[in-house]
């Protein structure tokens, strides 16, 4: 340490040099960082994502989920395996270990999906979804003007749009929603079909004949070649109406003699609304995996701009949810706070120095401290976002640390009259930089030790609080390195002048400590006392507070979920849901726009039932709010919604919906999984678990989705009927199929456009559940029978979807928690359901979503903080090279804990992960202190000075540098406790217990500490 000192200020030039270097390699780190407004907290997901048109969820599973899922088993380093099966959809979720590569994670599904794909039915689609995460949905828009029709626009999103957004760098791609998919349809007429003596499988077969161009080869004429192609592709509606069925009696039978040809649309499996007045078309931008959120924005705002010019007159696109702007409130929520500290720190500095250029001195610390942790981030590849700038900002107290302890003791060194006159101002620089580089080495390093428990937290907690924790020691490491290379060589240049006089403040406060500290030496048993009572009172109130995980982050917008009777129709759901916008849009002033989707994505991103609905609500500027939060908000959409029947809801944000969704499948704060093999026994008791939750003091929003009530249309074959007229199960089955969902037998190539090709039944048949049961069936040999008499048909209920975890059948209950703990609401609840449910052998319940984060990360931490304690005792060990010092030091950290505990207990926080963090910067500091003002006692022992006037002249040369540490580092995070904006919910459980802690454990280290010194620093030596 003391070389490095030596060759600092020998080298100063070289040094002022390296300064430069960090400025201009800092400002190209800033330049190329991405940022974004969460750490990406995906862990490595491949998703798969199989239609199955027109199958049952029964099915689905049978068919398709359970035979995936066996081959899915066994692939390395899989964590988790979960499903489900739907409606025509299956969506199936493997986890893999942290650190796996997501390239070799999809090739090893993509293997074993290959392996499974020619067992699956013929007419399955899909495979592994975009390489995107839960947290992909950077940008959503809807097409509006122009007087454009649904199909029109959804025309214009599927081959306009899309195509030019998936070239922007860092899209996945772009899910579209709503309006009608654009088809060309083939509707047989069944008694015209009879009298020619054909059926629906001619007019396929000869559709599929006849839809195709080819090459037959070259060919010479003269001196030129010729290529020939043979045109026989279908290019509009009377292509398809010419086609030839079969030649009757030497007449050509058309398609347009046997069906009606014409436009029309797939089926919809989703729907999307707005403003309570009529359907729209989304579209959603995904984002790559590991992304730059901001680039990704920018880009696509600049494409739309673009392309802007080939939309059709009048047409627009608008923009509801832009990931960009949650990116720049997120940021400017914590450097508003960072640029805050700084200038607080500056003027504490003043104030205690007494003299602007040793300020100056201490403050440059800061911005280079800055620079080499931006460096070391795009090294490691952080991005800049909430966390790892919030880490920053925690941080920023404590940059200043090392560089206040060397300046102050250069100052004090030099304002020495006798010292100053004696000997150079380069050796007295030199002296004063290296009488306190051990001190402050062991602090920062305690400090750095202190943060390392946070690198081994796993999970959402871990994602979230490592960059935290690598910001933070990235920042302390660089602010040591320079407090012991640069700050002397600024001070040499920079402190010409000092004043041999104590500032106005450090005097003032010497003098009301000096009395204080007097009177506790001499009542010394009444202060331990005192102390030691504090502590147990603390540890008494620590038992009063409540524990959850995280707090929620306001994300600024709100999304309300919807769940109607799973019966219903996609068209009545749509209207449910417009008849839910008008009555929000009339009565809560604060909601600007709703944007609803009602079922699945195209993608199959989010397969849900035609019965939910995501209702995503564009608020108003706060400052145009009639209530006074978000909490206030919801009560005011709830009574608007409690008058609406028919209706279950909930609320949720757009990040947060998807979190949770990713950690366990399922959203809210708390979720209760149930597993088990019975569907029918799986629902009864979900309701039974979701009626006692609804009891437990702290539910909102109890929810279970209902999975049964669906309305089946069940026909059961009469094998020997059907065989007798020459038909069999698999065929009769294809041939309904075609008649409700349509029999795909192609596309037609317009231009780049691929318009589908199908043949189904008339819309009359889809609609009257008797007229189906009473149609027409064509036998093989032309004759028609009707269906009733090949089959027996009744209406059934059946279940909604079968979700599986681990290739177990499971459902789920989720509940918020509002007004109290998590872990208290927890507590309550599972004592509720064991003592209320009862559950028949083999059905269990397993309790997950925020809960179970908070569960791990408390026993994380409970593991490795009493480890790090350990370490620091080997570095306080080798530092003093006594035992009895280091347990002396050591024994500020629980009277530091006081402060901590009564702040959160006076300001209704929760213990959470972020409050849990700011004991352990409290931790850090209160062993920092200790180290400087112990390193001091013994420096003056050394000297001969006895130990009554040690503790005082100790005590007094040391509360300067004690007071500014503890008051820097806690007025840099006053920001934090009253800043507003997204992430400030999560920096200020933090910024409450280190400004608490430090009131205490400072007053504790500057009174306690000289008592406990005096007492037991020294082993007594025996008389002789």
């Amino acid at each position: 340490m003391a070389r490095l000192i030596q060759f600092a200020l020998t080298q100063r030039l070289l040094m002022l040099l390296g300064v430069l270097l960090l400025a201009g390699g800092g400002y190209i780190a800033i330049k190329g960082l991405p940022i974004d407004a969460f750490p990406d907290v995906s862990p490595t997901q491949v998703k798969i994502i199989i239609k199955a048109p027109g199958m049952t969820p029964d099915e689905v599973e049978a068919r398709i989920t359970a035979p995936i899922e066996v081959e899915l088993l066994g692939i390395p380093d899989q964590v988790m395996l979960r499903s489900v099966a739907k409606y025509a959809l299956t969506d199936i979720t493997l986890d893999f270990a942290e650190g796996t590569d997501i390239y070799w994670a999809r090739q090893q599904v993509a293997e074993r999906l290959n392996t499974i794909w020619g067992d699956l039915p013929e007419s399955v689609s899909g495979g592994i979804a975009p390489m995107t995460t839960p947290l992909g949905e950077m940008f959503m828009f809807t097409i509006e003007g122009g007087d454009l029709s649904l199909m029109e626009r959804r025309n214009l999103l599927d081959w306009t749009l899309r195509p030019a957004l998936r070239t922007v760098p860092g899209v996945a791609d772009v899910n579209a929603l709503g309006g009608f998919v654009r088809s060309f349809e083939i509707v047989p007429d069944q008694d015209k079909l009879a009298a020619r003596g054909l059926t629906g499988s001619d007019i396929a077969d000869a559709v599929m004949a006849n839809n195709r161009n080819d090459g037959a080869g070259r060919m010479n004429a003269g001196e030129e070649a010729l290529l020939v192609r043979a045109e026989g592709r279908i290019r509009s509606l009377d292509d398809v109406r010419d086609i030839v069925v079969k030649s009757v009696d030497g007449m050509p039978v058309q398609i347009a003699d046997v069906a009606e040809v014409r436009i029309g649309a797939v089926t919809r499996y989703g729907a999307v609304t707005q403003n309570g007045d009529s359907e729209a078309v989304q579209g959603l931008v995904l984002g790559l995996r590991g992304a730059n959120a901001r680039e990704v924005v920018a880009g696509v705002r600049a494409k739309l701009a673009d392309i802007q010019s080939a939309l059709p007159q009048g047409v627009e696109v608008k923009v509801f949810y832009d990931r960009g702007d949650l990116v720049q409130r997120a940021v400017h929520t914590v450097s508003k706070a960072l640029v805050e500290a700084i200038v607080l720190v500056l003027a504490l500095l003043m104030l205690f120095l007494g003299n602007l250029r040793a300020a100056v001195t201490v403050a440059l610390v800061l911005p280079l401290a800055a620079l080499i942790t931006f460096i070391l981030m795009r090294q490691f590849d952080l991005s800049a976002n909430l966390m790892s700038l919030g880490g920053l900002a925690i941080a920023i107290g404590m940059l200043v640390d090392a560089a206040v302890v060397v300046v102050e003791n250069i100052v004090s060194q030099l304002a020495d009259e006798k010292s100053a006159r004696n000997l150079p101002r380069l050796h007295l620089i030199y002296r004063a930089a290296r009488e306190v580089a051990v001190p402050v080495t062991s602090g920062i390093a305690i400090i750095i030790i202190v943060f390392l428990p946070l690198l081994t937290l796993q999970g959402l907690e871990g994602k979230l609080f490592t960059p935290v924790a690598l910001t933070i020691v990235f920042a302390l490491g660089g602010s040591l390195l320079l407090s012991l290379t640069v700050i002397p060589v600024l001070a040499s240049f920079l402190l010409k002048q000092v004043s041999h006089q104590e500032p106005w403040l450090p005097r003032k406060l010497q003098s009301l400590y000096k009395p204080l500290l007097g009177w506790a030496l001499s009542h010394s048993r009444t202060v331990i006392i005192t102390a030691v009572a504090l502590f147990l009172g603390a540890a008494a109130l620590y038992t009063q507070i409540g524990k959850t995980f995280m707090p929620t982050m306001d994300e600024g917008d709100m999304i309300v979920q919807l769940e109607k009777l799973p019966s219903i129709t996609l068209e009545q759901s749509a209207e449910l849901d417009r008849r839910v916008q008008r009555a929000i849009l009339k009565e809560v002033p604060e909601v600007e726009r709703i944007v609803a989707r009602a079922g699945s994505d195209e993608i199959g991103m989010d397969p849900m039932g035609l019965n939910e609905t995501d209702s995503f609500l564009v608020l108003k500027p706060r400052e145009q709010w009639t209530v006074a939060g978000k909490g206030a908000l919801k009560d005011k959409i709830r009574t608007v919604l409690d008058r609406i029947p028919g209706v279950n809801y909930g609320f949720t944000q757009p990040i947060e919906m998807r979190v949770s969704e990713m950690l366990t499948g399922v959203r809210g704060d708390v979720a209760v999984k149930l597993y088990g093999s019975d569907l029918d026994l799986l629902n009864r008791k979900a309701e039974e678990i979701a009626a006692v939750l609804e009891t437990v003091e702290g539910s909102s929003d109890v929810f279970t989705s209902r999975n049964d009530g669906m309305q089946y249309l069940r026909l059961v074959i009469d094998r020997v009927a059907a065989g007798r007229l020459g038909l069999d199960a698999d065929r009769l089955e294809t041939l309904l199929r075609a008649q409700i969902e349509g029999r795909r037998l192609g596309i037609v190539q317009e231009g780049i456009q691929r318009t589908p090709l199908l043949l189904r039944g008339p819309e009359s048949l889809r609609d009257s559940p008797a007229q189906f049961a009473e149609q027409q069936v064509a036998l093989p040999d032309g004759r028609l029978v009707p269906l009733s008499s090949l089959a027996s048909i009744e209406r059934v209920e059946g279940v909604v979807s079968v979700a599986r975890e681990r290739g177990q059948r499971f459902v789920v209950v989720r509940s918020n928690v509002s007004g109290r703990d998590l872990v208290g609401f927890v507590t309550a609840a599972r004592q509720a359901v064991t003592d209320q449910v009862d559950l028949p052998t083999g059905y269990y319940v397993e309790w997950g979503g925020q809960f179970e984060n908070q569960q791990r990360a408390a026993a994380r931490l409970g593991l490795v903080v009493p480890v790090s304690l350990g370490l620091i005792f080997l570095l306080l060990f080798s530092t003093f090279g006594s035992v009895r010092q280091a347990v002396l030091v050591l024994s500020n950290v629980p009277f530091a804990l006081i402060g901590g505990v009564v702040a959160l207990w006076l300001s209704g926080e929760y213990l959470s992960v972020p409050a849990s963090v700011g004991f352990i910067a409290l931790l850090g500091i209160a062993v920092l202190n200790g180290v400087v003002m112990l390193t001091y006692f013994n420096q003056l022992r050394a000297r001969g000075m006895v130990m009554t006037e040690v503790v005082v002249q100790g005590a007094l040369r040391r509360l300067r540098p004690v007071l500014m540490t503890a008051t820097i580092a806690a007025f840099g995070l006053v920001p934090l406790l009253f800043a507003s904006g997204p992430g400030s919910e999560i920096q200020r459980p933090l910024a409450i217990v280190v400004i608490g802690g430090l009131a205490t454990s400072t007053l504790l280290t500057l009174v306690l500490l000289p008592i406990l010194y005096q007492r037991y620093g020294e082993a007594s030596t025996p008389s002789i």
